[in-house]
């Protein structure tokens, strides 16, 4: 009796605190209705989405520039001197809430991010400004496409400034910043040369899949959004325990911290870019728009430094175009079919120098390092003659095998040989003479290398063009370099000249 009375107490204590908790909280009755638990959405739907959001959803609002600084409820910077002119800033949001269906109203909190946006990330908006101009036209078209708010853009902007690249430190990757299993669940494949989280095309009508399915769920866009940073299981949580409330403003409280200034933060972006002129906030002219690029399907696999030598397309502007290819090399596997992005205006030039381009991958890979001959492999048996002076301990050492093998494998019961007879060896290696010194490759003697200096905004392309008779590839043999990222400004580099 006395454990049930306790119990009674602990539950009664337990629902009081919980009202204590929701009486806390501004409730906006004018923009929500209050909704029974039976009338949101059933258990099953929420628990299909999370199987797809999984335990890693939850990744940091991520933008490289800011160096790590995280949005949230608790934000302490001193905003209190930069000027923003309250009545015109509550004007101008009721202004940008009538042409969105999200709910965009001034509160206390959206103040301090704008403000604290103005204070602390202004240089930063000349990049994002002209990331924007390239990409925004991508993104504006298939989220049309899928019948979603267009200001949806945004959100690319906030999770990954853009940076089709940008990998967070739970590895959330690309524009929209997929975890490896959501980005699988949504046919964003992953390998060893391809990613395609960091495809800008694929990425985006992945996300706008995955909003898709939130908005199902929820029937509400800012919903959607925080769930798309959190998880819809934690955004029904927050639902449940602020007594079945569905304006995100209303749950803010019971959500995540981080998801807690996700929201404003999308807010904020929309804002700053809405009236950016207004704020004195100018963006860069970007190296290239979108419209001016078009997509050539590769028949070969080939690397940015054969396209650059053969064409004279910079590798920064491939690796700009091309971001879903991890090493710099577009591969070609049978119905794949892997497209190269390059600028519209050098389509011709390429297609006048393809055949070429494959003629120079032939003879790269004819040049390539060729396995020992097939009877020196592992599994392939030879037949050993023994000569004078031979011993087990010798031909074990030639062909990498230990003695004890050779007797078991020809049934030796002691260590004497002798001349002529025939030995069963299965070699692992066979001990080769060194190679000279004065060795030549490629047709250039291995001499006195002159020692280059890789200076800023060097490739292996322009430096091989300032010496006669010197190839990207002689240069990467040279240097021992199969990694083109390496190629940093102060890297001294050897060239053998003709």
């Amino acid at each position: 009796m006395k454990k049930h009375y306790f119990l009674f107490l602990f539950l009664l204590s337990t629902f009081a605190i919980s009202q204590v908790k929701i009486d806390s909280v501004p409730i906006y009755k004018d923009s929500v209705n209050k909704l029974s638990e039976e009338t949101l959405y059933t258990t099953q739907d929420i628990a299909i989405i999370d199987s797809l959001v999984l335990e890693n959803q939850v990744h940091s609002v991520f933008m490289d520039e800011i160096k790590e600084y995280y949005i949230s409820n608790t934000d302490t910077t001193d905003v209190s001197e930069v000027p923003l002119d309250l009545a015109l800033l509550k004007e101008r949001l009721v202004l940008i809430n009538e042409t969105t269906p999200f709910h965009l109203a001034y509160n206390p909190a959206l103040e301090k991010i704008i403000k604290s946006y103005l204070k602390n990330r202004r240089k930063y908006y000349p990049n994002f400004m002209a990331r924007a101009a390239y990409y925004f036209p991508m993104i504006e078209k298939y989220l049309d496409q899928f019948d979603i708010p267009l200001e949806m853009k945004y959100l690319a902007l906030v999770e990954s400034a853009l940076k089709p690249k940008a990998k967070s430190r739970v590895g959330a990757t690309g524009l929209w910043q997929f975890m490896y299993p959501t980005g699988k669940q949504y046919n964003l494949k992953v390998s060893s040369y391809v990613d395609e989280r960091q495809d800008p095309i694929k990425a985006t009508i992945a996300a706008c899949n995955y909003l898709n399915d939130l908005y199902k769920i929820f029937g509400d866009w800012d919903l959607a959004l925080a769930a798309y940073n959190s998880g819809p299981g934690n955004v029904s949580k927050a639902i449940r325990r602020s007594g079945g409330y569905k304006n995100y403003w209303n749950i803010r409280p019971f959500l995540p911290r981080e998801t807690a200034g996700y929201v404003p933060a999308f807010y904020a972006t929309m804002y700053l870019f809405t009236y950016a002129q207004e704020h004195g906030l100018t963006g860069t002219l970007p190296k290239i728009h979108y419209f001016e690029t078009d997509t050539i399907l590769v028949k070969k696999t080939v690397s940015f430094d054969q396209i650059t030598e053969q064409t004279g397309i910079e590798t920064a502007m491939l690796q700009l175009l091309n971001p879903e290819y991890k090493l710099d090399i577009i591969p070609y596997v049978k119905d794949k079919n892997y497209t190269l992005r390059i600028p519209t205006k050098q389509v011709g030039n390429f297609l006048k120098n393809e055949e070429a381009l494959y003629t120079l991958v032939n003879s790269d890979m004819a040049k390539r390092e060729k396995p020992l001959p097939q009877y020196f492999e592992m599994d392939k048996r030879i037949r050993y003659r023994v000569k004078n002076g031979d011993y087990l301990g010798k031909i074990a050492y030639k062909y990498g095998v230990r003695v004890s093998d050779i007797k078991r494998w020809n049934g030796l019961k002691n260590n004497n040989l002798r001349i002529g007879q025939r030995l069963s060896i299965y070699p692992k290696r066979l001990r080769v003479p060194k190679v000279s010194k004065t060795s030549v490759v490629s047709g250039i003697s291995r001499g006195k290398p002159t020692i280059y200096i890789v200076k800023k905004g060097d490739s292996l392309w322009t430096i091989a063009r300032k010496f006669e008779k010197v190839s990207v590839n002689q240069i990467k043999k040279w240097n021992n370099i199969w990694d083109t990222k390496n190629i940093k400004p102060g890297k001294r580099l050897k060239i053998f000249k003709s």
